[in-house]
């Protein structure tokens, strides 16, 4: 029930929010490195079939695997561990240490996996890129240079678009909580996930691999448009879909729900009545 999931959404942004830094670091990078694999494999899918719904129909995979395994995705954390805040059981350092580090984890997987990748895609360096390498040069400049030719309008741009991805993938994460059940636990976290990528919404941690990754491939992005034209503005618009479109909202007309049904049945009787009921 939503009340229940809603207790579990605070029970996990507490419990994300103790992890020791070094905890934090390692699953972000899993997390990272697998949203890359997942991304790749979009690719792949979408030049083999030259229909780009396909790849977004087995993107999820990689998202999946981070919600079943409990690792550190930062745009996930985004819903889950600022309500431990709120609800007092994390301290404001504690839930800004954990999205430091899972940023920092997710980062070092995505960019890490991209250099693989790219040496993959080059033969080590001794070949002219090939597969999936177009594709992913092309993205790269489409999401930098792309904004960056609309200037205001392309920031403004990313990052509504990146609120709408968000919004969506902790509808995901959230809906993972829906049930015990793993085959469960996967086609719920899987429908809103395919629902973003198909539509080019844009994650954060999706681009610390896809732009990296075009920009050893050959798109002639610098460093300087990767950060000022996508990954700021879109980590911030990730923060707005995540925390105030999804968490906040359900954690607000839910959570007050799984706390009347923890209390004791006279208590609940005497709140309803604004009297006491007599034993």
């Amino acid at each position: 029930m939503p009340a229940e999931v809603a207790r579990k959404m605070v029970i996990a942004g507490s419990g994300k929010a103790q992890l020791r830094p070094s905890e934090v670091l390692v699953r972000g990078i899993l997390s990272g490195a697998l949203l890359g694999v997942s991304t790749s494999l979009a690719l792949t899918a979408t030049l083999q079939t030259q229909k780009p719904i396909v790849g977004a129909l087995i993107f999820p995979v990689g998202f999946v695997m981070i919600v079943v395994l409990g690792l550190e995705l930062v745009t996930g954390n985004f819903a889950l561990v600022p309500l431990a805040r709120i609800q007092g059981t994390a301290t404001t350092a504690e839930v800004l240490g954990n999205l430091v580090w899972a940023f920092a984890g997710n980062l070092l997987g995505s960019v890490g996996y991209a250099v693989l990748l790219s040496l993959v895609l080059t033969g080590f360096g001794h070949q002219s890129a090939t597969g999936i390498a177009p594709l992913i040069v092309s993205a790269a400049e489409a999401k930098t240079l792309g904004y960056a030719g609309l200037g205001a309008t392309g920031l403004a741009t990313s990052f509504v678009k990146a609120i709408l991805c968000n919004w969506l993938v902790c509808f995901g994460v959230i809906m993972g909580m829906t049930s015990s059940s793993t085959l469960s636990k996967i086609a719920a976290a899987w429908l809103p996930i395919f629902m973003f990528f198909a539509q080019g919404f844009e994650h954060s941690v999706v681009n610390m691999f896809l732009i990296p990754a075009g920009m050893m491939l050959g798109a002639k992005v610098s460093l300087a448009q990767w950060w000022l034209w996508n990954q700021i503005p879109v980590t911030l618009g990730n923060v707005v879909g995540g925390f105030l479109l999804t968490g906040l909202p359900l954690y607000y007309t839910y959570y007050r729900q799984a706390e009347i049904k923890t209390m004791e049945p006279q208590v609940v009787a005497e709140q309803a009545v604004g009297q006491e009921v007599p034993a």
